[in-house]
């Protein structure tokens, strides 16, 4: 039994016919039409599905739609403002952090939620941030390189 859902991403809000326990990955992929929360392991472990809810990343597979309430969801396509990649995105590029691409979003969501909660976190910090967050290519330390150029590219905008 589908309900009408309205759920606010990227700024937006969104009507959607959904039965409440659907996880909020299906609403933004199939009733949205967005791609960057992607579906790797529908276990909350792997992290391709991550979204900010609020200011805080969260795996999106297994979260129902309904417990969204009327926290603002942003994704990989949302940090994008008035055409312009977010410096996180932007530093993801510069440093080639990914091979495959597939855990770039969460890679990408869970760094702009610790950038924005620690803006100078330590290697630790950045390494719990990320624990979340599975890459299979071995793109480990240029991730980690990434993580270090977007906190400088973010402090260059506050300066």
């Amino acid at each position: 039994m589908s309900d009408e859902i309205v759920i606010t991403v990227n700024g937006k809000r969104h009507e959607v016919q959904a039965s409440p326990d659907t996880p909020l990955l299906y609403v933004l992929r199939n009733e949205i039409g967005l791609s960057g929360p992607h579906y790797g392991c529908g276990e909350e472990k792997c992290g391709a599905c991550m979204v900010l809810v609020g200011a805080k990343a969260t795996q999106s597979c297994k979260l129902a739609v309904s417990e969204v309430g009327q926290a603002r969801i942003t994704t990989l396509e949302g940090l994008i403002e008035e055409g312009e990649l977010h410096p996180v995105q932007q530093a993801f590029i510069e440093e080639q952090a990914a091979q495959c691409g597939y855990c770039l979003n969460g890679m990408i969501i869970s760094t702009a939620a610790l950038l924005w909660k620690t803006p100078h976190p330590s290697e630790m910090q950045i390494r719990e941030a990320l624990d979340g967050n599975l890459c299979r290519c071995g793109s480990h330390l240029r991730i980690l390189r990434a993580v270090r150029r977007a906190e400088s590219l973010l402090i260059g905008e506050e300066g």
